[in-house]
């Protein structure tokens, strides 16, 4: 079979995606470990009602952004939603936390989190970045809904 320029340049844009994608695959084993050690830092956190184990987790500007009842959005700092664990810091909370999604792009991550408690059940959208070297929650989003 003789090699042409445009069977040459076919065989190029056939391949190059699995050229990719094996590069792509090569760190994501590090990238994977490092990004769920950070979402199970956060997981355990709620599960324990654990401050520093939050700030561990996320970047200090994070925002968490819901919809509200009356439609809108909503808002919370780190420090406001920090709050409403204080009171309970230390006791252990009802329910199954776990990691359902996680989708890496070079510094950029996705995860997504299944929270089934008791009489409710939350989904948690969170952004994170690798910042020097160090994967954090930049942002959250989350809806929940009576189970």
């Amino acid at each position: 079979m003789r090699l042409t320029p445009g069977l040459l340049l076919f065989a190029a844009v056939i391949t190059a995606p699995v050229a990719l994608a094996a590069q792509q695959t090569a760190s994501a084993p590090s990238d994977q470990a490092a990004v769920r050690a950070v979402v199970e830092r956060y997981l355990h956190g709620l599960k324990f009602n654990d401050v520093p184990s939050l700030q561990a987790a996320f970047w200090p500007e994070a925002k968490l952004l819901f919809i509200k009842r009356d439609g809108t959005i909503g808002q919370l700092t780190q420090a406001e939603w920090q709050k409403g664990f204080v009171a309970n810091a230390g006791k252990e909370e009802e329910g199954t936390l776990r990691i359902t999604a996680v989708d890496i792009t070079d510094n950029a991550a996705s995860v997504k989190v299944t929270e089934t408690y008791p009489k409710s059940v939350y989904v948690d959208y969170l952004n994170l970045l690798r910042v020097r070297g160090e994967w954090r929650i930049v942002n959250k989003i989350f809806t929940s809904r009576p189970r």
